[in-house]
Formats: C-alpha cells, structure tokens, sequence
C-alpha cells in the first residue's frame, strides 16, 4: 500500500506514465452486466500503476457499503454515492433528479480539478437520458477537461451523441444471466 501511495504521488512516475499519451473517453453501455465492473476494474488497473483515480455513481445512495465500496475504501481509493437507488424505484423523481444535477456539479469540479487521471461517472448514462443533466454542458466539460485526464461512463442507453464524441465504447449484450433462473442478487457477485 506504502508503494502505491509513494507512485500516486510521485509526479515524475506520472510523467512517465503519461508521455505520449491522451485522456480518453470510454463508454460502457448495453443491457448486459458488468458495465460498472469492468470500470471497477480499469479502476483498479490505473490505481495499482500509481493514477489518482475517483468514482461518482449516479444511482448508489451516499451510505451504500456494497463490496465495490468495502474494497475500494480498503484501496484509499475515494468514490461517492449521489443517487437515491434505482430510477425506476423512485418515489420522488423531482428530488431523483436534483440529486443527480448536484452530482454532476460534484463530478465536473473533479474532472476540472487537475486532481484525477481517471474519473469514472458510473451510471451517468440515465441522467443524461432523462435530461436531468443537460449533454451540452457535459460535452463542454469533456473538452475542457485535462488533455490527459481519462474518463468513464457507464449505464444502459447512451446517448448517441456521447457515443459519437467517445473514444472508446464497449457494449454489454446479455446472452444468459442467472436472474433469468430466478436466482436473486448475490453479495460479492452482483453487490
């Protein structure tokens, strides 16, 4: 862990890093599962090569303690819950969607900050969706954010102009999954 924080800090190890290279845009989008899990692991990748990484997920409640949370405050790796649960589950999309527009200030001061090399924005597909969070605005973020600064969003349905401005996008397309089966959420797997 010492070695981890020492290479996170080291601004000359992040030159290194960096040389050559460019921020990207990567979008995890589909029905599929493990759009969350692939960024937590891309995550998990730049944190053990000494990148100052975050996460804002757009659905999590601030005090949810799924394994993702567990490990990733075991790592010293920051993340933040700024949703109240599921969309659909609301009862409230007023405050939903107040909640997801101060996430957004939240997430766009970190991605202007100079703070982070990876910012990941899980789940950010539906606010945008909804149009609780204007794309223009987004889009203007994404510009004028760090020229090396990466960025990932995950989430059902993006956009397609998001899409198109991505450098990256990966579809997640179900084939089978064991809910079909009629077997529940399991800790670990799916939380």
């Amino acid at each position: 862990m010492r070695e981890l924080a020492e290479a996170r800090d080291n601004h000359r190890k992040r030159e290194d890093l960096s040389r050559g290279r460019r921020g990207l845009l990567m979008v995890n989008t589909g029905n599929g599962k493990g759009k969350t899990t692939a960024a937590l692991g891309l995550m998990l990748r730049a944190h053990g090569r000494g990148l100052r990484v975050r996460l804002f997920q757009f659905l999590k409640h601030e005090n949810a303690r799924f394994g993702e949370h567990r490990a990733l405050d075991a790592l010293g790796i920051p993340h933040q819950g700024l949703g109240d649960g599921f969309t659909w589950r609301s009862r409230d999309l007023d405050n939903t969607a107040a909640l997801a527009q101060h996430g957004w200030e939240l997430a766009r001061a970190a991605i202007l900050s100079g703070e982070h090399d990876l910012v990941v924005l899980d789940e950010f597909t539906y606010p945008l969706k909804y149009g609780w969070v204007p794309w223009a605005e987004v889009q203007a973020t994404l510009q004028a954010r760090d020229p090396l600064l990466h960025v990932v969003i995950t989430g059902r349905d993006a956009l397609p102009e998001l899409i198109a401005c991505a450098d990256t996008v990966s579809e997640v397309q179900p084939v089978k999954h064991a809910y079909q089966a009629g077997i529940g959420a399991q800790a670990g797997i799916e939380h």
